[in-house]
């Protein structure tokens, strides 16, 4: 495993402060705000602590504040309901007292039962395609110290995006983007830990999509974008230090805010996640 992929899994692995009450390190990825990719896949491993023998199936969360990522993060998870199959917890995200995020989990005993699913859409390999990394040195040299090391850090998760938007002179698109997804080196055989690594990397280049249609980006002059919520559900077993497609689409945008839905497919074709996001995608006025 990769020195940058160890930390990120040391950010995932909470320490417990209390019955029920966990706490988690924050990390800065260069953005003003602690990421929300972070809260979501610490939410989901602090709920996981309190349950044996089941898997996520889905978790629905709300982003209620930014958060601060010089401040650690308290987990507080309460024990909603325990069944034959199903357990399910909420879960509450605090910074100094104030609350960040509340979500709900659910997790189920593994059974057999019908299956069916989308096909995996047409998109080329991962194999030839420049990361992320390489697209933010290439546009380093164009944009602000401050901004040039937020796209050419290091990356414990490498995206490779198909025919990805140039964030300093886009271009109006249909709603529609791919990108492959794969944590850099070999992780641990622990199912959970792979679950909130994709938690995690699911809110990654995720609300972008909404923004397509419009020739803007998250750099344009005047832009307050932001997460409101985010769902998951997960529908069979992957690993995230193999390729993932992340295929994402945004159906509607209205009233500021922007809908954006996305699958994940493994290089077999199986559908193994789908995401949903509603973004704050508002235009300021000019002064």
């Amino acid at each position: 495993m990769l020195e940058v992929t160890r930390r990120l899994v040391e950010l995932l692995d909470l320490s417990p402060i209390g019955d029920d009450h966990f706490q988690g390190d924050s990390e800065d990825l260069g953005f003003p705000n602690v990421f929300g990719g972070q809260v979501l896949g610490q939410s989901l491993m602090a709920a996981s602590r309190t349950i044996e023998g089941r898997m996520p199936h889905s978790m629905h969360a709300y982003f209620l504040r930014p958060g601060n990522h010089q401040l650690p993060i308290d987990y507080e998870v309460q024990r909603v309901r325990d069944g034959g199959t199903f357990s399910v917890r909420r879960v509450i995200a605090r910074q100094d007292g104030k609350e960040i995020l509340t979500g709900s989990m659910s997790f189920q005993v593994a059974e057999d039962g019908f299956e069916h699913q989308f096909d995996m859409p047409d998109a080329p390999g991962p194999e030839g395609l420049k990361n992320e990394q390489q697209y933010g040195e290439m546009l380093a040299p164009h944009v602000s110290e401050h901004r040039r090391a937020t796209l050419t850090r290091d990356r414990p998760i490498e995206i490779r995006p198909i025919d990805p938007v140039n964030p300093l002179a886009p271009e109006a698109r249909p709603p529609h983007r791919q990108s492959w997804f794969k944590a850099q080196g070999e992780l641990p055989d622990d199912p959970m830990l792979h679950c909130c690594l994709l938690a995690y990397s699911s809110d990654f280049a995720f609300l972008g999509t909404s923004l397509n249609p419009h020739g803007v980006t998250f750099l344009s002059k005047g832009m307050q974008v932001a997460s409101l919520d985010h769902s998951i559900w997960f529908h069979r077993p992957f690993r995230m230090d193999q390729w993932l497609l992340y295929d994402k689409d945004s159906p509607s945008a209205s009233g500021g805010r922007g809908l954006n839905r996305g699958s994940f497919y493994d290089q077999q074709g199986r559908l193994v996640a789908s995401t949903t996001q509603e973004a704050l995608i508002r235009k300021r006025a000019s002064s």
